[in-house]
């Protein structure tokens, strides 16, 4: 069964909101295309990391980022290929503020013959006024065509 890249890249992008990090995470919404992601993190007291302060752990808010740009990248690619994150690196600005939702933003910003970058923003309010940002670099693997995400039934 063959598949044009835009059918890829939106079974790419159906696919990476349902990997089992973003399936155990209730309520997660995503939305992506053209080299962009976002996603929207719902609070819930399972991702605390501190119960004195309310405030949602650092490493969901890393696992987020990283599958926002690894979608952003995904959606952006000129052919279809299998990405691995080569590179992440997360500036924390803040603590996000505890009973609110989370934003996920991430764009592509290049892709080479063997590797993708990517920025993100983990924010609440605005993107002007961060939790996080993120800078990552994806390695790129030419599938062939194996490994391409399946039409849904």
């Amino acid at each position: 069964m063959s598949m044009d890249i835009e059918e890829w890249r939106q079974a790419m992008a159906r696919g990476m909101s349902q990997t089992p990090f973003v399936a155990g995470l209730e309520g997660v919404t995503v939305e992506g295309g053209g080299g962009f992601c976002r996603m929207r993190l719902p609070y819930s007291h399972k991702l605390v990391g501190n119960p004195d302060t309310g405030v949602v752990h650092g490493g969901v808010i890393t696992g987020m980022l990283d599958q926002c740009c690894g979608t952003a990248v995904g959606t952006g690619l000129p052919n279809p290929s299998a990405i691995a994150t080569l590179d992440l690196r997360i500036d924390y600005m803040k603590p996000a503020r505890p009973d609110a939702d989370i934003l996920f933003e991430a764009r592509c910003l290049k892709v080479s013959h063997d590797v993708a970058f990517a920025r993100g923003i983990a924010y609440q309010d605005s993107p002007d006024d961060p939790i996080a940002n993120a800078t990552a670099a994806f390695m790129l693997t030419n599938t062939g065509g194996a490994g391409m995400p399946l039409k849904p039934a």
